[in-house]
């Protein structure tokens, strides 16, 4: 409640501290006070390793756990429980750094064309609507499934979104989201909403129920099929294509940070180098003198 976590990562958090209440009933710790910071350690070295119920974790899942390990003994230091902290000096490992998987803008357009040549019904033009927002807007997929109808503003041009920790960001909707998702507010969610009971969401299932980001990802890799598209793509796929195509268009990053709903402009940093990458390809093809 204090930091508005979402509930995915509340779980996580969650699942996570079970894991180290396990690990230290194995050593007989029964009493905090007697947890030692070797003990923090040597439970980052199980999560890195694995044991015979749990299959070894990546660096970034792994420092996800150490970050909840360290938040509850801060926790529990703060509020009396315990006297010291004995995890304040455990760091959590650097995860690799991974460029963002964007795919070009020729892969872009027939992906969403071929949700606007397909299904003409009233699923047909929630598919298309719900891809073009996603490229347009560089929302997230909870934050677009999780859109309500008093969030758009169609005339202005603006949408509303929901971010992380409960952030409400408003963003700019280009004319080609726009127009789709007019088409289905006018022709498909009527028809939709028929069958609910008047959820407020703007992109609703059969049922006329909210969308679910698990249905979000079908639709998705349907498109991508029948578009021809062989990399593996992802709701975020579209996300990370959004801030990539603007850094390429000449957009500033804090623009991007700002539309992409980042705390710290270093997170959107990484998409530079996807940039940097496409500059020196081009570079190399181009230039008479790159190559001796």
């Amino acid at each position: 409640m204090e930091r508005g976590l979402a509930a995915n990562t509340l779980l996580s958090y969650r699942r996570d501290l079970r894991r180290y209440a396990a690990f230290l009933a194995v050593r007989g710790h029964a009493d905090l006070a007697a947890v030692t910071e070797s003990d923090v350690a040597d439970f980052l070295v199980s999560l890195r390793t694995g044991d015979e119920q749990h299959p070894p974790l990546g660096a970034g899942s792994a420092a996800r756990a150490v970050v909840a390990v360290r938040g509850f003994h801060r926790f529990c230091q703060r509020e009396g429980v315990t006297s010291g902290d004995p995890a304040r000096e455990v760091r959590p490992p650097a995860p690799p750094r991974r460029l963002p998987k964007a795919i070009s803008v020729e892969d872009v357009e027939r992906l969403l064309g071929a949700t606007a040549a397909g299904d003409a019904g009233p699923r047909g033009l929630r598919d298309h609507a719900l891809l073009e927002m996603l490229y347009g807007t560089g929302a997230r997929i909870s934050e677009a499934v999780g859109l309500d109808v008093d969030d758009l503003d169609l005339a202005g041009g603006a949408v509303r979104l929901r971010g992380k920790g409960g952030k409400d960001r408003v963003v700019p909707v280009g004319s080609f989201a726009r127009r789709a998702v007019d088409a289905y507010l006018v022709r498909a969610r009527p028809v939709l909403a028929a069958g609910g009971r008047g959820s407020p969401a703007v992109f609703l299932n059969a049922r006329g129920g909210r969308f679910s980001r698990q249905s979000a990802w079908a639709v998705l890799r349907s498109a991508a099929e029948r578009a021809g598209i062989t990399v593996d793509v992802s709701p975020h796929t579209l996300r990370h294509s959004f801030a990539t195509h603007l850094l390429d268009g000449g957009a500033d990053v804090r623009v991007v940070q700002e539309l992409l709903g980042h705390a710290s402009v270093t997170t959107t940093q990484v998409y530079t180098l996807v940039t940097v990458d496409r500059l020196r390809e081009v570079y190399a093809a181009a230039h008479p003198r790159a190559r001796g």
